[in-house]
């Protein structure tokens, strides 16, 4: 009878630390999660499955941004292209630059336009412009449309009316040969 007991005793006790090594991995899951949420996701000290519902939330809240801003994108560069095509230079390589720049979810839309050129374009000389002037590029997508090449550029600032638009936009107007 002393062999039965002991097995388990045995039998608890492993199962007891296996169960003690699990919480400790949750737990550990769980602090990792919480650290990558935003604070206004977190609110104090809540429960694991409240944390988990925050969670799905602000990835649904990403997902419903990152529509957003594609659709806005899609606007913005229907709108840049038919405004180059209805000056009528869209076939010719000398096609003149052209910057739009649009405030949205905390951030700001920049919109380039320019003929393609053989010898490329300062995609690195714009961005350098856009980090000097204390916006975090998001993104950034080139698109070839003809002889048009569409350059869309996503930030993020804190506060946009810090940024000077027309400033801004000249700046990089001056950058783009």
């Amino acid at each position: 009878m002393d062999g039965s007991t002991s097995d388990s005793q045995k039998k608890k006790m492993t199962h007891r630390d296996i169960e003690k090594l699990r919480r400790q991995e949750m737990s550990a899951l769980h602090a990792s999660l919480r650290s990558l949420l935003p604070l206004e996701y977190i609110k104090g000290k809540r429960s694991m499955s409240d944390h988990m519902n925050e969670a799905v939330n602000y990835v649904k809240d990403l997902k419903n941004k990152i529509n957003e801003l594609s659709s806005r994108r899609d606007e913005l560069q229907k709108e840049l292209a038919s405004s180059v095509s209805d000056s009528g230079s869209s076939s010719n390589n000398c096609t003149p630059s052209r910057v739009v720049i649009h405030s949205c979810l905390g951030g700001l839309v920049v919109m380039i336009s320019s003929g393609f050129r053989e010898h490329g374009f300062p995609v690195s000389r714009v961005l350098e412009v856009l980090i000097e002037q204390g916006l975090d590029v998001v993104n950034c997508v080139s698109t070839k449309v003809n002889q048009l090449l569409l350059l869309t550029i996503h930030t993020e600032v804190s506060d946009t009316t810090c940024i000077d638009l027309p400033g801004l936009q000249q700046k990089l107007t001056e950058v783009i040969p």
